[in-house]
């Protein structure tokens, strides 16, 4: 059996302090060129041949000079100052002198590039803030949104004023619209058709012409289309939307108090306009679907008195029940359930009422 070792002498703690110091001493200290950032193992300012302190200018007139030194088109092998350059290492100093150039011209990048050599230690925030910069947009950002703005801006326009001329296009052709514009026409004298002689007498395709042209601009001034179909106005596209947001919004403010104060407060009687908008809230109907209801029908709605919650939903429940006996009395309705009986998907069984 092996005698147990006695143990080592003590090693005092500043033996350990001494050690310390060597081993940090003897580690490479810390550069502030890091490869792959800026000009790389090269001091930009070394590379441009100027001083920390140079002005934009010099900095500029520096890089001219090397440019033309080293730039590829321009390099001549054997010329002067360049003697031991090749094409491919001259292609490859212009590279650096460009680098150098576009690291120095910016004030935020040579701010972050000389942040970079009086504080080496810190490589994390010099690679987060080179990438940073690298990565970011070229382009302002608030361009691009004003840019994209503006283009879906214009195609809304431009397809509300296709959809207009394609409805414009179909009442032309249904003949109650057009016997009304007719009529307009002759009572105004705008389809007399004088005799024409000599150079300005026109063809009778000419003449067609003139008069479509003539109740087509009828239809246009005399019929007030609404909804999805309306004449396209600038203030509808997004561009202006946008921009008169503020002023919408005091206005829709200042509506809501006038309400609040006019109906809830002093308890003022709804006008015509009032009962309107909010049966079309109980209808829950946007104001370009609401404009497309018809005249007579608007006034039946007020006659029952529709404004009123209680009125609305008994209406609603009447318009529920007359729905569903059209739909069972209706013949087609009929024949589809009972192709959906005998037939259908599932053979899925329908009761005839």
């Amino acid at each position: 059996m092996a005698a147990p070792r006695e143990p080592g002498p003590c090693v005092p703690p500043w033996t350990w302090c001494v050690i310390l110091i060597l081993a940090a001493s003897s580690v490479p200290g810390v550069h502030a060129l890091i490869e792959g950032l800026y000009c790389g193992a090269e001091i930009c300012y070394d590379v441009l041949g100027v001083s920390r302190d140079a002005s934009k200018s010099e900095i500029a007139r520096a890089y001219r000079q090397l440019a033309r030194k080293y730039h590829p088109d321009k390099f001549r092998t054997g010329d002067p100052g360049l003697e031991g350059e090749t094409q491919e290492s001259a292609g490859k100093r212009f590279l650096l002198v460009a680098t150098a150039y576009e690291t120095l011209k910016d004030e935020d990048s040579r701010k972050d590039y000389d942040y970079m050599l009086d504080h080496p230690e810190e490589y994390y925030r010099h690679y987060y803030a080179y990438y940073r910069r690298q990565l970011a947009p070229k382009v302002d950002v608030r361009v691009v949104i004003l840019v994209t703005i503006c283009a879906i801006s214009i195609f809304q326009y431009y397809s509300w004023q296709s959809s207009y001329n394609e409805t414009i296009n179909y009442l032309v052709t249904v003949p109650k619209y057009r016997i009304q514009a007719t009529e307009i026409a002759k009572q105004q004298g705008l389809l007399s058709r004088a005799k024409e002689k000599g150079k300005n007498r026109r063809s009778k395709e000419e003449i067609r012409e003139q008069e479509e042209e003539v109740i087509r601009d009828i239809i246009k001034n005399k019929i007030d289309i609404k909804g999805g179909y309306q004449k396209p106005n600038f203030s509808d596209i997004l561009l202006c939307k946008i921009v008169l947001f503020p002023y919408y919004l005091v206005t829709y403010v200042r509506w809501y108090v006038s309400w609040i104060y006019r109906f809830h407060i002093c308890g003022e009687e709804y006008g015509e306009e009032e009962k309107l908008y909010i049966i079309r809230l109980h209808m829950k109907m946007s104001q370009s679907q609401f404009d497309r209801v018809d005249e007579q029908l608007r006034t039946v709605f007020l006659e029952k008195r529709l404004w009123i919650r209680d009125n609305f939903e008994v209406y609603k429940h009447e318009q529920e029940e007359e729905m569903k006996v059209k739909m069972a009395t209706d013949h087609r309705m009929k024949r589809y359930r009972r192709w959906m009986k005998n037939e259908g998907p599932g053979r899925l069984t329908f009761v005839d009422d």
